[in-house]
């Protein structure tokens, strides 16, 4: 499955739990969040100074 910037991060652990790690690594350490669970993966990387297209495509590897 392929994941975009639009996919909410709830939806991605959901689909692919395994990406959690991906997302730990770059710095997203409040995936147990409700809150976190409805942003996108673009919203969260704004939160956190993260380049949205670089992680995408690494969770997309």
């Amino acid at each position: 499955m392929k994941f975009d910037k639009n996919t909410k991060i709830g939806e991605l652990l959901e689909k692919a739990p395994e990406k959690a790690e991906i997302l730990m690594e770059a710095g997203m350490h409040c995936l147990g969040c409700p809150a976190s669970q409805a942003e996108t993966l673009e919203e969260a990387c704004e939160v956190h100074g993260i380049d949205a297209d670089e992680l995408v495509a690494k969770i997309n590897e």
